[in-house]
């Protein structure tokens, strides 16, 4: 996935993106609250099994769907830590 970070007004959200498009795991694990969860088109997901096949080891054109338009939600908490997320398509 390349998002334009430029674009994006929450700085939570704009470190989760920079995180996700520099593939690191670590960052982007340190900008979740605690028990933070997550759906991927509408179904649940586990969020540390999810990240591992999705996101941090693939171009968005994914592997498993290939290339798609997909919307992104987050809930930032007070702290300024994403407690949700969601993705699917567009």
């Amino acid at each position: 996935m390349t998002i334009q970070i430029t674009r994006l007004s929450d700085p939570a959200v704009r470190a989760f993106v920079t995180a996700v498009n520099n593939h690191d795991r670590e960052g982007f694990m340190a900008l979740l609250a605690p028990g933070a969860t997550m759906a991927d088109d509408g179904t649940e997901r586990d969020l540390a099994d999810w990240t591992d096949r999705e996101i941090l080891i693939a171009r968005y054109s994914n592997d498993t769907y290939g290339e798609m338009r997909t919307t992104w939600s987050f809930t930032v908490d007070d702290d300024g830590r994403i407690s949700r997320f969601e993705t699917g398509q567009a």
